[in-house]
């Protein structure tokens, strides 16, 4: 079967504070290795880790929108059950996506990999959640990437890193001292009220087991006023399985 990686994002909204605020692990804790074994690191040609990702089946990785690159020729890679970024002893699996790209849907775009991935001890999926299922205020879910470690930005992690986040309601999170509007169905809110934690942008948020949000963007990186803000993916489960089911 063809391996393709969706890029979904169901608005074109981007940070305010531009694209390094969307590479960020802020706070959090380093994980045990291979704990998140759907976690994907997309790499530029240089080696440069720009997004992350998770693997929702065998031959898909879900992740932003955003994260495809300018150039329909540029070559990137994905990088599996990394630990250690830039060790690459740790690289278990490497699979570089084609310059082959199309526009499907006013969801996200489509890039083809070169190669199926093999699950293992160490790579597994992550399951979608039901269709139009919702995470309850205060709920905690959990984000996990390579990003920059402190709002500030400077270095990015070398070691993948995780933060357990709270589900902020859309009605706070809509309110007129923090996004004002601009939240929509399609977005999920976590966060905490004193700030100080944010995501990796593309990757996901795991609630109970299932990815339930993409990180996508947010007015400020880790700000108590307005959490980070993720693509619903409960609002998208049956276009995801129908895509996944079509071309596999």
């Amino acid at each position: 079967s063809q391996v393709r990686s969706e890029l979904l994002q169901p608005l074109c909204l981007c940070s305010a504070d531009g694209q390094n605020s969307l590479q960020r692990i802020i706070g959090g804790y380093i994980v045990a290795p291979h704990s998140s074994k759907y976690l994907v690191s997309l790499k530029r040609k240089t080696g440069f880790h720009f997004c992350g990702g998770s693997l929702v089946s065998r031959s898909w990785v879900l992740t932003a929108a955003h994260c495809k690159t300018d150039s329909p020729t540029e070559s990137l890679s994905l990088r599996l059950s990394l630990h250690f970024l830039w060790n690459p002893s740790c690289e278990l699996h490497e699979v570089h996506l084609s310059p082959y790209a199309h526009n499907e849907s006013p969801l996200g775009v489509s890039k083809q990999l070169n190669r199926p991935l093999v699950h293992n001890a160490f790579v597994s999926v992550v399951p979608l959640p039901q269709q139009g299922a919702v995470m309850r205020e205060c709920r905690f879910c959990q984000v996990s990437g390579w990003g920059y470690t402190t709002p500030m930005g400077g270095a990015t992690s070398d070691t993948l890193r995780s933060v357990r986040l709270p589900i902020i309601s859309s009605g706070k999170c809509n309110s007129t001292a923090s996004y004002a509007g601009y939240i929509t169905k399609n977005m999920i809110c976590a966060g905490f009220n004193t700030g100080g934690k944010d995501g990796d942008s593309g990757g996901p948020l795991v609630c109970e087991g299932r990815v339930f949000g993409i990180v996508s963007w947010g007015n400020s990186c880790a700000s108590p006023r307005y959490p980070g803000v993720y693509t619903a993916v409960a609002n998208f489960q049956k276009w995801i399985y129908k895509t996944i089911f079509r071309r596999e």
